[in-house]
């Protein structure tokens, strides 16, 4: 019986490339002479630290910049408020990666309701979708890229 499983994954070696590719720009950039501004990565979580507001603002379109130009999906990206200070600005912008209980609710609620013959189940923070024909695994599949559900989404482990 044909499957397949819907995960979002972020590949954390683009990820690193990306951060590293950010701190060397604002390092090099004029703009940013002279202050002490840095993107730090911490697992899924990356802090982005300067002297001042705007220059927070700057910092978030470049990590954003660099992020898109990997191959990372922004939909899978949050950022936090801005913590700032008399002499800092901080910032912590957090990559979701696995889909959360509710998020895999919505997709198989959404399957159900298309009256496409298949089975949804979720399994930890993936769903696998069965069904009979190759088809409606593939049309589950455009119906949940045209869902936007706020989530990167990647379809693996595709069996015939």
């Amino acid at each position: 019986m044909p499957s397949f499983d819907i995960v979002s994954e972020v590949d954390h070696h683009e990820l690193a490339n990306a951060v590293d590719q950010a701190n060397r720009e604002v390092t090099t950039r004029f703009d940013f002479k002279g202050t002490d501004s840095s993107f730090e990565l911490d697992g899924n979580r990356i802090a982005l630290e300067t002297e001042s507001e705007f220059q927070l603002g700057q910092m978030l379109d470049i990590l954003y910049a660099k992020l898109s130009r990997r191959g990372i999906d922004l939909d899978g990206v949050e950022a936090d408020e801005p913590e700032i200070g008399a002499k800092t600005a901080r910032r912590n912008v957090t990559v979701r990666e696995g889909i959360d209980t509710e998020t895999a609710k919505k997709m198989v609620k959404l399957v159900k309701q298309s009256k496409i013959k298949v089975q949804a189940a979720i399994q930890g923070e993936q769903v696998r979708v069965t069904g009979k024909k190759r088809d409606d695994l593939q049309a589950v599949m455009a119906l949940l890229r045209e869902a936007g559900l706020g989530l990167p989404l990647q379809f693996k482990n595709f069996r015939d």
